[in-house]
């Protein structure tokens, strides 16, 4: 009797699992991403060597990289998220500035964030230019959403 009663716990706790208890999406709230290009030939695609990457107040996210693409947080408990990025010894303030709000994704997922209106500023000192110069929505990382001319 006990082990009829304890296969039957088990088959309930086994069967009573449903797909929306993993959450199969990683990450859910998207990452900036920014693509480095040559400022004379606009559709060549160029590294960045010697690239140091922090935020404002944080620790380094890349040090001494060679990259041609960022993956890069923003902050979802502020309305601006301020980067640094030095490259031989020069840096650049790269300012993204947004609103969030959140999206129900699933019951183990829990929410996103969605960036709604971000806009970029820069202080250009070895970045020569970036686009888009309008604001944008950020709701996934399928592609670049920033092209950063060096």
């Amino acid at each position: 009797m006990k082990k009829t009663v304890g296969l039957i716990s088990i088959l309930l706790l086994f069967f009573s699992c449903e797909k929306d208890d993993f959450c199969t999406q990683n990450p859910v709230t998207p990452n900036l991403i920014l693509r480095f290009y040559d400022s004379t030939n606009r559709n060549t695609i160029k590294k960045v060597d010697n690239l140091y990457v922090w935020a404002e107040g944080k620790d380094s996210l890349f040090v001494n990289a060679s990259l041609d693409s960022l993956y890069i947080p923003l902050n979802t408990a502020a309305l601006e998220t301020v980067y640094y990025f030095s490259k031989d010894n020069t840096i650049n303030q790269f300012t993204i500035s947004y609103s969030t709000a959140n999206e129900y994704v699933s019951r183990s997922c829990g929410y996103k964030v969605i960036f709604n209106e971000v806009s970029f500023t820069s202080n250009n000192s070895w970045i020569n230019d970036f686009e888009p110069n309008t604001p944008i929505t950020i709701e996934n990382q399928n592609k670049a959403h920033v092209q950063i001319f060096h």
